[in-house]
């Protein structure tokens, strides 16, 4: 039997190499240097072009269409995630006729932009005006912001159908199995053990799509609602002043920046057990 009687002495760590400046990184220094100056181009714009009384006649303006984007893709998000349990559901199961149905409705919603629905309802369903007025649905279609609405609906709900059904599939096969050999019900399975681990897959894609939902909320405009890029184009039509597209944009960067973080804190005060 062989045994060690002496350590092999502590070395020093290797020395780092050092690196050369390389084409890659020249061009990425190139790139952050341009978007530094574009950026300082566009601070400097502001501050030389401010005009308090702009600010003072347009601000509450801007204010008001910033609820109005708010308040829309808030309730079409919660309102499609109410509609996208039964699609996703309707995508898994193994009725075909409801497979189908469900797989049409997000096929076509997700393969067509959001302004063709948008006019396809506030202009196409408009047209039946008779018909919708002997249903009592007339209020509700002459109205631009609940054919926004709906038409928010309709869309966002195919994509979060697609989150769900692609977040509960990925769940792995043995949380089925093993809840099952526990006595566990599917239904009592399906709420306290796969529910959960498939909304944290699906807690990112979440946050994508909110985000997709309030720069595409801008289409909106085009119907006469006075969302903030609504807003924003009665502030250029009165003043011509390319700035108030500067200042919507902004607002756009701070709705999806404070969404982000949140987003980001949520993320990681849920996933806190899976971190090592």
């Amino acid at each position: 039997m062989s045994f060690v009687t002496e350590l092999i002495p502590p070395r020093p760590a290797p020395a780092a190499t050092k690196q050369g400046l390389t084409v890659a990184r020249i061009a990425g220094i190139s790139v952050l240097a341009l978007w530094a100056l574009l950026a300082a181009g566009l601070v400097l714009t502001v501050i030389n072009g401010w005009n308090q009384d702009k600010f003072l006649r347009y601000g509450p303006r801007y204010l008001h269409g910033l609820w109005t984007t708010i308040s829309l893709v808030g309730i079409s998000v919660v309102l499609g995630a109410a509609l996208s349990v039964p699609i996703a559901f309707a995508r898994m199961s193994k009725n075909r006729v409801a497979g189908a149905i469900a797989y049409a409705y997000v096929y076509v919603f997700r393969s067509t932009p959001l302004l063709a629905q948008l006019f396809l309802i506030y202009y196409g369903l408009g047209s039946f005006k008779p018909q919708l007025e002997s249903v009592g649905l007339w209020w509700f279609f002459r109205d631009a912001w609940y054919c926004g609405l709906l038409s928010f609906v309709l869309n966002t709900a195919a994509y979060q159908a697609e989150i769900l059904r692609g977040a509960i599939e990925s769940v792995p096969r043995g949380q089925h199995e093993g809840a099952a050999a526990l006595g566990i019900s599917k239904s009592i399975a399906f709420r306290k053990i796969i529910l959960p681990q498939a909304l944290i897959v699906a807690l990112r894609p979440y946050g994508n799509e909110i985000i997709l939902m309030i720069k595409g909320s801008a289409v909106v405009a085009i119907v006469t609602v006075y969302d903030l890029m609504g807003e924003t184009r009665y502030a250029f039509s009165r003043t011509f002043d390319y700035q108030t597209y500067l200042w919507a944009a902004i607002f756009y960067l701070a709705i999806v920046e404070v969404l982000r973080h949140v987003w980001a804190f949520l993320e990681a005060r849920l996933t806190r057990h899976l971190k090592r």
